[in-house]
C-alpha cells in the first residue's frame, strides 16, 4: 500500500440528478443510499450511514461520542444541532487535581463526558426523519451482528494505533483478536454494540441514558476512577438542541457553521482574514500555504484562550467577527514572513467522520460524528461494548479559564459540519475531518473551489498545509521548491507521513439541477446518488 501518503490520480467528482450521499466509508455511502433510494430524507441517510460508520469506522466514531449537524429543510433556513455532551456534576479542576493531574490525560476516565451523539440522533430523527429508526439502523446491526471486513486505510489506521489499544484490556481483546493487528479484509464482529444499537432502535435514546446499559457505564467509568453518575447519564438524555448557526461572507457566499462550543467560529475568522488577499489561480503554491498558514495561527490563537461551552463565552461570536478585529489581524499578517500568533485586544491565557447527503425533495445535511482522539480515549466498557470517546480531554485546569472543566459544562470541540448559501440558498453541505484541521480545512477547501474555481473533487485533493502548535505541517505531495520557500519565510516544516484530514462536500448547482459530490481519496468513502 502507499500508506496514502500521496493521491495517485485525481478521482472525477459524482454526479447525480436527484438525490446524492458522500461518506468516508464504502459500506455507509451504500447504506445511505438505500435509504435515500426509498424515500428517506437527508436526515434519514445521515444516521442511517453514521450507524454503520460506528460500526466498521470504530477508531474514528461511535455511539460513545459526540455530533454536530447542520441541517437545511428545503427552501428554509439552515438548523444547527449542537450533541456535545457535559462534564459530570462532580466535575471540577480541584476534583480533579486532588487526584494529582496537572492535566486530563486522554486516557482517562475525567475525559469522558456524557457522550452527546445518541441524544443528537434521536432528536434529529424526530424532528426530521420519516423512516423509523429500526429501518435506519438495520445495516449497523447486521454488520456488527454478522461482521464486517476491514477496509483498507481503516485497516492502516489500525495498525497504526494498535500501541494505544494495548493500553485497554477490553478494547483490546476486541479490536486486536489474538493479540495481533488485523489486516484489510479480515472480518471482525461487535456483538454488544448491536445489542446497543437494536435497544437504540426500538426504544430511543432512553435506552442509552437510563436503565441497564447507563448503569453499567456508569460502574465501568467509576472503576477507572471517574466522577461520573447515573444522574449525569439521565441528564444526558437531553443533552443534544437546536442553536441558531452563525456565518460570515466569503466571495460572495454566506458559510454557516455551527456557533461555540465547535470551532467553526475559527473558521470563520480564517476565511475572513483571507478575503483580504488575492488568492486566485494564479497565485503560487507557497504564497497561497503562508497567507493561509499565519491566518490560521491567529485564529487558533483565539480559539485557545476563549472558545468555551456558549454558555461561558456569550457574544464571542460577534466579537471575533466584528470589522475592527478581523482587519487589525489581517493588517499582522506579512506576505513574506512567518510572524508569531497574538491575540487581538484580548487579556491572554497561559478523529471523526463527516457526511454529506441531499435528498429527492432537496433537505441538505451535514453530519458529522466523533470519538476524538483515533479510538476515543481507549477506554471500553465490557458489559455494553460501548467505546469511550475523550472530548473531556479539551478541558483546562485551570480555574478562570473559559474552557476550565465544570459540573455540566460543555468542552471547546473541533468537530465542524459546514453549509455554503448563495443568493440565499443552499449550495453545498461540506464537512473536513482531522481533529484540530478542521477550521482550517474549511477555509483551503472552499478557497480552492470560490478562489479556483475547482469542483468538490478537486478541491479536496489539493495538498494539504496545516499551521499548529508551532510547526507548518505539510503533506509530502508539496513540492520540493514549495517547501525552500516556505521554510525561507521562516516556518518551522513538518512533512507528514499521513495525509490531513479528509473531506465530503454535494454541491447542488441550481442552474442544471444537478449534485456533484465529492469524496476525499484519503478515505475508504464515495459520493454516489441516482
Amino acid at each position: 500500500m502507499s500508506g496514502f501518503s500521496f493521491l495517485s490520480g485525481r478521482r472525477p467528482a459524482a454526479h447525480a440528478p436527484q438525490a446524492m450521499i458522500a461518506t468516508s466509508h464504502s459500506l455507509a455511502s451504500a447504506a445511505g443510499l438505500a435509504v435515500l433510494a426509498e424515500g428517506g430524507t437527508a436526515a434519514d441517510a445521515a444516521i442511517c450511514a453514521n450507524a454503520v460508520q460506528c460500526v466498521v469506522d470504530p477508531h474514528m466514531t461511535g455511539i460513545g461520542g459526540d455530533c454536530f449537524v447542520l441541517y437545511a429543510p428545503a427552501g428554509g433556513e439552515v438548523r444547527a444541532l449542537n450533541g456535545s455532551g457535559r462534564a459530570p456534576a462532580a466535575a471540577t479542576p480541584a476534583a480533579i487535581r486532588a487526584t494529582g493531574a496537572s492535566a486530563i490525560d486522554r486516557t482517562s476516565a475525567h475525559a469522558v463526558t456524557i457522550p452527546g451523539a445518541v441524544s443528537a440522533w434521536c432528536l434529529l430523527h424526530r424532528d426530521h426523519g420519516s423512516l423509523p429508526l429500526s429501518r435506519l439502523f438495520a445495516p449497523a446491526i447486521r454488520y456488527a451482528r454478522q461482521g464486517f471486513p476491514l477496509s483498507a486505510r481503516v485497516a492502516w489506521d489500525f495498525g497504526r494505533y494498535a500501541k494505544d489499544l494495548r493500553g485497554d484490556a477490553h478494547a483490546s481483546a476486541l479490536f486486536l483478536p489474538g493479540g495481533k493487528v488485523p489486516v484489510a479484509g479480515q472480518v471482525l464482529t461487535q456483538p454488544l454494540l448491536a445489542a446497543r444499537l437494536h435497544e437504540i432502535a426500538e426504544h430511543g435514546a432512553e435506552a442509552f441514558y437510563t436503565g441497564p446499559t447507563a448503569a453499567a457505564m456508569v460502574r465501568h467509568l467509576r472503576s477507572l476512577g471517574g466522577l461520573q453518575d447515573e444522574q449525569d447519564f439521565r441528564d444526558g438524555l437531553e443533552a443534544a438542541r437546536w442553536e441558531q448557526p452563525i456565518s460570515a461572507s466569503y466571495r460572495g457566499h454566506e458559510v454557516v457553521e455551527c456557533g461555540p462550543n465547535g470551532q467553526g467560529l475559527i473558521a470563520l475568522m480564517i476565511l475572513r482574514m483571507l478575503e483580504g488577499f488575492d488568492l486566485g489561480p494564479d497565485l503560487p503554491l507557497a504564497d497561497r500555504i503562508h497567507l493561509q498558514a499565519e491566518a490560521t495561527k491567529l485564529a487558533y490563537h483565539h480559539r485557545d484562550a476563549l472558545l468555551a461551552d456558549p454558555d461561558h463565552c456569550a457574544g464571542l461570536a460577534d466579537r471575533l467577527l466584528s470589522d475592527d478585529l478581523i482587519t487589525g489581524l489581517r493588517a499582522r499578517i506579512d506576505p513574506a514572513r512567518a510572524q508569531p500568533p497574538v491575540l487581538w485586544n484580548e487579556a491572554e491565557h497561559k478523529d471523526t467522520i463527516c457526511l454529506c447527503a441531499v435528498d429527492g425533495q432537496g433537505n441538505a445535511i451535514s453530519f458529522i460524528n466523533s470519538i476524538y482522539y483515533p479510538f476515543g480515549s481507549t477506554r471500553l466498557c465490557p458489559e455494553t461494548g460501548v467505546l469511550f470517546h475523550n472530548r473531556g480531554a479539551s478541558f483546562r485546569l485551570h480555574e478562570g479559564h473559559p474552557n476550565a472543566i465544570g459540573p455540566g459544562k460543555r468542552p471547546m470541540h473541533t468537530i465542524i459540519p459546514g453549509m455554503l448559501r448563495h443568493r440565499g440558498r443552499v449550495v453545498m453541505p461540506f464537512g473536513v475531518m482531522g481533529g484540530h484541521y478542521q477550521a482550517a480545512g474549511h477555509a483551503a477547501f472552499l478557497s480552492d473551489m470560490l478562489d479556483r474555481g475547482m469542483d468538490p473533487q478537486a478541491a479536496m485533493e489539493q495538498p494539504r498545509s496545516f499551521a499548529f502548535d508551532g510547526e507548518l505541517q505539510l503533506e509530502a505531495t508539496v513540492d520540493e521548491a514549495t517547501r525552500r520557500d516556505l521554510a525561507a519565510r521562516g516556518h518551522r516544516l513538518s512533512i507528514l507521513a499521513k495525509p490531513i484530514g479528509g473531506a465530503q462536500a454535494i454541491w447542488i448547482d441550481h442552474r442544471t439541477g444537478c449534485l456533484v459530490g465529492g469524496s476525499d481519496s484519503r478515505k475508504d468513502g464515495v459520493a454516489i446518488g441516482f
